[in-house]
């Protein structure tokens, strides 16, 4: 089992930046993929962002050029950076991990909201 915990969510204003942070514990040493999903109230679920071992990265169009993922395999941690925010990016967010290369993410934090006001 990996457990994910998140931090790093806040309220901030449009244009501002915030950095989520997520750190795994467990049978850390098997994870591929890491990366984050996000929810917005009536809204369904999305991934975001995410990276594999090998720093292969995915990013949904609506975050390209604003948002950066990042990744320790040392410390077991993944970051996102969200520059730009918007009050669309309004959301609760979280931390995914699997130990595969495809498919579904079977690791899942317990989430961080996010409120980006206009």
């Amino acid at each position: 089992q990996v457990q994910l915990v998140e931090s790093g969510g806040g309220l901030v204003q449009a244009g501002a930046s915030l950095r989520l942070s997520c750190a795994a514990s467990g049978r850390t040493v098997g994870i591929d993929r890491m990366g984050w999903f996000r929810q917005a109230p009536g809204k369904e679920r999305e991934l975001v962002a995410a990276i594999a071992r090998s720093k292969r990265t995915y990013y949904v169009d609506s975050v390209k050029g604003r948002f950066t993922i990042s990744r320790d395999n040392t410390k077991d941690m993944v970051h996102l950076q969200m520059n730009s925010l918007k009050p669309e990016d309004t959301a609760v967010y979280y931390c995914v991990a699997d130990l595969s290369s495809e498919g579904a993410y079977d690791f899942w934090g317990q989430g961080t909201h996010v409120t980006v006001s206009s």
